[in-house]
């Protein structure tokens, strides 16, 4: 089994992204809005996803399989009302973790979050974050993708 740490931030100010890799991302959820496990359909440029995440905020079940984009094509549909479209840039922190700052689009511009993984709940909870991430929003619900993707940017 996959277990997936991380801490998620808004963003106060955008950082320099030179040298960060860059995707565009579009992601839709097939589960029901209600349903504490998430199954979703993802393209990242040229490559695509089938990805079921458990319940929680730091600590959360998570499986992934590359599908065809016939595949993806077959499913997206099913997730029309529950999408996101972001652009997202991975780079490296001055200490050396990773770092995936999501700039989202359409209905949910301007918002913009950057994502942080450990390797244990300890190491996440000692993390502490650089001046541009703004406030920790890890364990709140309505900044998750797929709450995000059904009821918009979060009051």
């Amino acid at each position: 089994m996959t277990t997936e740490i991380e801490r998620k931030f808004l963003v106060a100010a955008l950082p320099d992204l030179t040298g960060a890799d860059r995707a565009v991302v579009r992601q839709g959820y097939l589960t029901a809005p209600d349903d504490s496990t998430e199954l979703r359909l993802r393209q990242k440029n040229d490559t695509y996803f089938l990805t079921l995440k458990g319940g929680g905020s730091l600590v959360r079940v998570e499986r992934e399989a590359e599908i065809s984009a016939k595949q993806f094509e077959t499913f997206w549909p099913e997730t029309e009302g529950r999408r996101v479209e972001k652009e997202r840039f991975t780079g490296k922190l001055a200490d050396g973790r990773v770092f995936e700052l999501d700039v989202f689009q359409g209905d949910l511009a301007p918002l913009r979050l950057v994502e942080v993984e450990f390797s244990s709940e300890n190491e996440a909870q000692q993390f502490t974050p650089p001046p541009w991430f703004g406030s920790d929003v890890t364990e709140d619900k309505r900044y998750k993708n797929k709450n995000m993707a059904i009821n918009g940017i979060p009051d």
